[in-house]
């Protein structure tokens, strides 16, 4: 279970993901729990991830779903 900080920092960047990728926050909320990103990544990294600016955040996922073969 993560906290409100986590979370609020999950929807943040599912909202971001989803301006950059051009879809829903729903789809991306899918994709990222498909693929484990969500829990194993953003979430449990919060501590390092919250202090990165926003770009190179959303940067840095694109490129962590398309290593797991994700077309985004």
């Amino acid at each position: 279970m993560c906290e409100k900080k986590e979370l609020s920092f999950s929807i943040f960047m599912l909202y971001s993901l989803a301006d950059k990728w051009k879809m829903s926050p729903a789809k991306v909320y899918k994709i990222l729990n498909s693929t484990g990103i969500l829990d194993n990544y953003i979430i449990k990294c919060y501590d390092v991830l919250h202090t990165q600016g926003k770009e190179y955040l959303v940067e840095d996922i694109t490129d962590f779903v398309r290593e797991k073969e994700v077309n985004v």
